[in-house]
């Protein structure tokens, strides 16, 4: 199976000029909680995530008028859409990431998938990533 099949194609995505207030609106409507950050060709440069915010702009005191590029996380952990499932899993769990993007051969955006999108399709190997993902929380 490959990553095209399982990923939310779907995807809302931030710019690095765009504000924290934006990116935070976006995810309480659409209730999620990571937004790729990506350039007007929508090629990612990063991502934000709603604990990003937490740390970085609350927790910091810092203004909602912060511009994303400020606060995002730079490490962008990507797989092809035409990637086997397998290729995503390891991903994930290598860089202990819950969620990773999803590009087409140029390098852009076309979808995310998700440790419970994983989950839905395959159980079993969604434990074995969940146990590389969360490797840090045990250890500290």
């Amino acid at each position: 199976m490959n990553c095209e099949q399982i990923m939310k194609q779907v995807v809302e995505c931030v710019g690095p000029d765009d504000l924290v207030r934006d990116a935070a609106e976006r995810m309480r409507d659409e209730n999620i909680g990571f937004l790729p950050v990506c350039d007007d060709d929508r090629r990612a440069l990063g991502t934000i995530t709603d604990r990003d915010i937490t740390v970085r702009v609350v927790a910091d005191d810092r203004p909602n008028s912060t511009r994303i590029e400020e606060v995002m996380t730079r490490e962008v952990v990507a797989c092809r859409a035409t990637d086997d499932i397998s290729v995503a899993q390891e991903l994930m769990g290598h860089h202990q990431k819950s969620r990773i993007i999803c590009t087409d051969e140029d390098g852009r955006l076309v979808g995310v998938i998700s440790l419970s999108d994983i989950a839905q399709d395959n159980g079993g190997e969604a434990v074995r990533t969940l146990r590389e993902v969360t490797g840090r929380e045990a250890r500290a």
